[in-house]
């Protein structure tokens, strides 16, 4: 990997960039803050001289157990979204061709692309071990449990790398490429668990498939006793995940060499010939389509512009949102009356997981329609027309619905059907379907607003994905400290204080990126503050004032994107709609 032209040349390159380092400290700094939150949320305000060496541990040890699912989780998304988003922008801006073009073997090729797009991720891996060693100073984790959790971390990359770049290579559309990523590592992580439990405990080949689920084996290393019930010395190994995992990023890696040009170029690189062209003259107008009057939304669903295996997809999807569904209604958890962090039923937390990736598909959706007509320079090409602000935004908008209709419905009929055995009230129905549609509207606008806005398209959806990720990852990150603390607003506010200014901040800086709006900070200083007020009052057993908080957090900012949403159409273009007057 070293001596990859490709791998070089992004390791020289990116620490010329301002990002780079402000990327590795600002995630050590929002590992510091989340620290300093779970230690004011659990220890309070009592003197460091008053706490004993219990509290500590104690501290220390749920601490690295959220970071570690944290980081986790974090590994394996940007993961996904770096390799297949780097490979996809290769194809949209006709690049990749010219790499084929080149003395690159196949293998240097694939391998150097992976690799170099995971530069970022790899770093933030080695920053973050320092953090995990001071709170070995707190006590109650052990430093063998932070050297295989960032074994574990760093074989996760490398296999989910190679499956992202599997998929970038073989498909055509950037959205076909992060949708079928996502799904498909959601479903292999099902088939896995599912084949594991068929598996007798003895079984020879149990622990090798196992070690294919990287959360199964984070929860063995977090959770030593589990698996030491005797009184025989506790180990902690993970050298069954490790290989595994590498075996299956190498075999991944080895079939994308093989098929790498056999999968590209694509045919739709290829020219017509002279004798087809002159058969697409004789085409008759009755075989001609008419075309709507808004034509924006009769090519987004009309026509193919989101590929040709759209259906594969959905298939996936509907495949998993059943076997969820399925897993969560017959587990042990609902014999036994479980409710997760005291409030949420196993098939209510079957439908948050569902719903947010179907909030996840649909904002992937709406980023790539706006950054693949940038890659492929047809956005352009409406200078010389004469369709308006107003046309292209409600078109993209309307094609976005209709071509995400299967990912609103599903989520819809499980609430349904969830209500009809009764999980929910009529009264939770109505409140979690409207607070549903809400953030489905919010993610939409979010996506249109993160393409229109940033040049870039891997910047675009990176910030787009980026924000849908790390707001839904701070709502679970305040409701496991929440109810750790089980307190009101008001007395856990300061506790949260430098979180969610911090991650104010943030969201502030990615949504005013290119266009600053005082109605966009407005927004972006408010959400936190209103989700964080929502998420509380929900543990404590409201409904309507939660919906009534989401609706005015998330609602205010749909309003404050997609009225700028045109002007920066306009500026996009080079002119405004006044010139049409």
């Amino acid at each position: 990997m070293f001596s990859n032209p490709i791998f070089i040349r992004e390791a020289l390159t990116s620490p010329r960039q301002i990002r780079h380092y402000l990327i590795r400290s600002g995630y050590v700094a929002a590992i510091f803050i989340l620290i300093f939150t779970a230690g004011q949320t659990i220890l309070g305000t009592q003197q460091i001289q008053t706490t004993t060496i219990g509290e500590f541990a104690r501290l220390g040890n749920l601490i690295f157990q959220m970071i570690a699912f944290l980081q986790l989780l974090l590994v394996l998304f940007f993961t996904l979204l770096f390799s297949a988003g780097s490979i996809a922008q290769e194809k949209d801006r006709g690049t990749l061709i010219l790499l084929l073009m080149t003395e690159l073997k196949d293998r240097e090729l694939v391998s150097g692309k992976t690799q170099s797009s995971l530069l970022v991720v790899y770093v933030l891996l080695a920053a973050s071990i320092p953090v995990f060693v001071f709170l070995y100073l707190l006590g109650g984790i052990e430093l063998s449990q932070i050297l295989w959790m960032e074994l574990l971390c760093l074989m996760t990359v490398f296999a989910t790398g190679s499956w992202a770049g599997l998929v970038a290579f073989w498909r055509e559309k950037t959205f076909q490429t992060l949708a079928i990523s996502v799904l498909g590592m959601v479903v292999f992580l099902g088939v896995v668990e599912l084949i594991v439990s068929l598996l007798g405990a003895q079984s020879a080949v149990r622990p090798w498939i196992a070690g294919l689920d990287p959360f199964r084996t984070l929860y063995e290393i977090l959770n030593p006793l589990s698996l030491n019930t005797g009184l025989q010395p506790v180990s902690i190994s993970a050298w069954p995940s490790l290989i595994s995992l590498f075996v299956l990023g190498i075999a991944l890696k080895a079939y994308t060499v093989l098929r790498l040009r056999v999968w590209n170029p694509s045919r739709s690189v290829y020219k017509a010939t002279p004798k087809e062209e002159n058969e697409e003259e004789v085409i008759t107008k009755e075989q001609a389509r008419t075309i709507w009057p808004n034509p924006v939304i009769w090519r987004e669903i009309m026509t193919k512009a989101y590929g040709r295996k759209i259906f594969v997809i959905k298939l996936a999807y509907f495949l998993l949102a059943g076997f969820t569904l399925w897993a969560a209604v017959t587990s042990d958890a609902v014999a036994e009356g479980t409710l997760y962090l005291g409030v949420i039923p196993p098939q209510g937390l079957a439908f948050a997981g569902i719903a947010w990736l179907s909030l996840v598909l649909a904002n992937t959706q709406a980023v790539t329609s706006i950054t693949s007509e940038k890659d492929s320079k047809t956005l352009e090409l409406l200078l010389v027309t004469d369709i308006s602000a107003r046309e292209f935004v409600l078109g993209k908008l309307g094609g976005i619905f209709y071509n995400s209709k299967e990912v609103i419905l599903i989520p819809i009929l499980i609430l349904l059907y969830l209500v009809s055995q009764g999980v929910f009230s009529t009264e939770g129905f109505l409140c979690a379907l409207i607070g549903f549609i809400a953030l489905m509207i919010f993610a939409v606008v979010l996506g249109l607003h993160m393409g229109l806005t940033y040049d870039n398209s891997r910047s675009a959806i990176g910030g787009s994905l980026g924000t849908m990720f790390f707001l839904f990852i701070g709502i679970g990150i305040f409701m496991i400290l929440l109810v750790q603390a089980r307190s009101s607003f008001a007395l856990q506010l300061q506790s949260f204080l430098v979180f969610i200014v911090v991650g104010s901040a943030a969201l502030h800086s990615a949504l005013t990126h290119r266009n600053p709006s005082r109605a966009l900070a407005i927004s972006a200083w408010l959400l936190p503050f209103l989700t964080f007020y929502a998420i509380t009052s929900f543990l404590l057993g409201g409904t309507l004032g939660v919906l009534i908080t989401i609706l005015f957090a998330y609602g205010l900012p749909v309003l404050a994107m997609y009225i700028p949403a045109v002007s920066e159409f306009d500026v996009a273009l080079g002119k405004t709609t006044f010139d049409k007057g």
